[in-house]
């Protein structure tokens, strides 16, 4: 019988998990729309090409920073 409450909480996780996408999803419209009206809009995610560049601008800012740092650490053991 324990088997069978296992699954029954199983299920009911499931279904409220499926349950609380689909709110989300369906309110989404009125979210947007009650934003607007208050002006409190979500600034828009950034999108995936947009997240490269930015990565690649940090590893090479990152790249910069290290290749100086070599260069003046080489410089104080020569002098």
């Amino acid at each position: 019988m324990n088997t069978h409450f296992k699954d029954a909480w199983y299920h009911l996780r499931h279904a409220g998990s499926h349950l609380g996408r689909g709110l989300r999803e369906e309110l989404q419209p009125a979210e947007r729309k009650a934003r607007e009206l208050t002006g409190r809009e979500r600034p828009p995610e950034p999108s995936r090409r947009e997240k490269m560049r930015r990565n690649i601008r940090g590893v090479e800012h990152e790249a910069k920073r290290r290749s100086r740092d070599a260069v003046r650490d080489a410089r104080k053991r020569m002098s």
